[in-house]
C-alpha cells in the first residue's frame, strides 16, 4: 500500500487554549494499516503546540514540544510513543494548546498511512571501565539496609530530552549514581526498555512518568500505565496509590512551572530539591511549602537532566534512598516508605545526614550547621557526628554562609 497523506488546515489563538488546553482531532485508521505517521506544521516561534496520540484502545504516546512528527507501528515507533498493532477506528491526534497567540494562526497536521518516516535505533553510548558507585561509601544505615545514591528526575529523547536511553543511563553511571528514576512527560513508552539498559550500564533504572499540565508537574514512580494528565490531579492522585506506586510534586516554586492545582489532601512526596533550588542554594521558599502537607512528604530532589551541556550531572543533587537491595521493587518501597536523605552531589566527600533509626549522623560535616524546622542550630565540630532526632524535621545542614549542603527527614 502506498502512503498517502490528508492535510488538515487549523486556525488556532488563545481563544482555542481558553476552551480547551487540549484539543483532540479525529483520524480514521482503516483495518491492517501498518502504521501511522503524524507531522505538525505551524510557526514555532509565535506558539507552542504538543503532540500526542490516543487510539480506541487507549493512549499511544506523548512528544509534547519536543518535536514536529512521530511514526507509530506494530514494531516500532518513535521514542515517547507505543509500538503495536494498529486498531481500526477513530483515533485522535492530541494538540497540547500550551501556548498561543491572540490572534489565530494556521496550524497544519499531515497523516500520513502507513508512515513514510523510518524510525532508526535508539544510540548506544559506550560502557564505561568499572567505577566506584556512590553507594561503595557505606552512609550508616538501618540494619539490613544500604543507602543507595540516586536521581529522581531526568528525560530522555522518549520525551524532551537530548538524550537516548543509553546515553542516559551512561551519563547517570559514569557520575556514580546507583540509580536513575526516568520520568518522561505523560508518556510510558521508556518503561519496557529500562531493565536491558540499566543492566548493559549497571545501574538500576526506575520507571517514572511526569504528568505535565500548563499548571503544574507531578511524577508518578512505578510500574504504571500511563496516567490521564487531562483529569483532574485527584485522579492522577488516586490512580497512582492503586496502581502500588506514589506522586510527587515537582519543582512547585519553578518559574514557569510552579504548583497552581487544587489538590487535597496532596501527593505523599514533594520534590524538595530540584536543581534550580541547587543552583541557589541560600534560596528559603522551598522550606515555607512543607506546611501546607498533613503529614511529612516523602522528600526527593532531582536534577532534571535533559542533556550533557547544562554544566551539571545527574545526581544534582542527590537523593539517597536505604533500601534492602538495590532493584527497583525495593527502591520504589524503600523511597514512598521515606527512607531518602539529599546530598548535593554522589560524591565522598559531599556532606551527608542520614537517619538511622532515632538518630541522625552527619558525615564530612565538620564545620557545618545542623538545623530543624524550629529554627534550633547546632555547629558541628567533627566531621562525623551522632544527634539524637528530637527536633522537628526535616533536617539540614548548611554551610557558615547558609548555603544548603544535605537533607533528612
Amino acid at each position: 500500500m502506498s502512503p498517502r497523506t490528508e492535510r488538515r488546515v487549523l486556525r488556532l489563538g488563545l481563544e482555542d487554549q481558553r476552551a480547551t488546553p487540549v484539543l483532540a482531532v479525529p483520524v480514521e485508521v482503516p483495518p491492517g494499516a501498518a502504521g501511522i505517521e503524524v507531522r505538525l506544521v505551524h510557526d514555532r516561534d509565535a506558539a507552542t503546540i504538543d503532540l500526542g496520540l490516543e487510539g480506541p484502545d487507549g493512549w499511544r504516546g506523548w512528544s509534547g514540544g519536543a518535536r514536529d512528527r512521530f511514526a507509530v507501528g506494530a514494531d516500532a515507533a518513535t521514542p515517547g510513543d507505543m509500538p503495536g498493532p494498529l486498531e481500526p477506528g477513530t483515533w485522535q491526534v492530541q494538540l497540547g494548546l500550551y501556548r498561543l497567540p491572540l490572534r489565530p494562526l494556521e496550524v497544519t497536521l499531515e497523516i500520513t498511512l502507513p508512515p513514510r518516516l523510518e524510525i532508526p535505533p535508539d544510540p548506544l553510548a559506550p560502557v564505561a571501565p568499572q567505577r566506584r558507585r556512590a553507594s561503595a561509601r557505606q552512609l550508616p544505615a538501618p540494619k539490613g539496609l544500604t543507602w543507595f545514591a540516586g536521581d529522581f528526575h531526568a528525560h530522555s529523547t522518549h520525551s524532551d530530552g537530548e538524550l537516548s536511553l543509553d546515553q542516559l543511563a551512561a551519563l547517570a553511571a559514569s557520575a556514580g549514581l546507583d540509580v536513575l528514576a526516568v520520568t518522561e512527560h505523560n508518556t510510558v513508552s521508556h518503561h519496557p526498555h529500562l531493565a536491558a539498559v540499566g543492566a548493559r550500564h549497571d545501574i538500576t533504572l526506575l520507571p517514572g512518568q511526569e504528568i505535565t499540565t500548563a499548571r503544574g508537574h507531578a511524577n508518578a514512580f512505578g510500574d504504571l500505565p500511563a496516567i490521564d494528565f487531562r483529569r483532574d490531579p485527584a485522579h492522577w492522585r488516586d490512580e497512582v496509590a492503586a496502581g502500588g506506586g506514589f506522586l510527587s510534586l515537582d519543582h512547585p516554586l519553578a518559574e514557569h512551572t510552579a504548583w497552581q492545582h487544587t489538590l487535597d489532601p496532596l501527593p505523599p512526596a514533594l520534590e524538595l530539591w530540584h536543581v534550580t533550588w541547587f543552583l541557589d542554594r541560600t534560596a528559603t521558599g522551598p522550606w515555607a511549602l512543607l506546611a501546607r502537607w498533613a503529614t511529612d512528604p516523602v522528600l526527593l530532589g532531582g536534577s532534571e537532566n535533559h542533556h550533557d551541556r547544562h554544566g551539571y550531572v545527574p545526581g544534582t543533587p542527590t537523593t539517597w534512598v536505604a533500601a534492602a537491595e538495590c532493584t527497583p521493587a525495593a527502591l520504589l518501597e524503600a523511597a514512598s516508605a521515606g527512607r531518602t536523605a539529599i546530598t548535593t552531589l554522589p560524591t565522598p566527600d559531599a556532606p551527608a545526614l542520614v537517619r538511622c533509626e532515632d538518630e541522625l549522623v552527619a558525615v564530612g560535616a565538620e564545620g557545618t550547621v545542623l538545623r530543624d524546622m524550629d529554627g534550633r542550630a547546632r555547629v558541628l565540630r567533627s566531621a562525623r557526628t551522632v544527634i539524637p532526632a528530637t527536633g522537628r524535621g526535616p533536617y539540614r545542614l548548611e554551610s557558615p554562609a547558609g548555603e544548603l549542603l544535605a537533607i533528612s527527614p
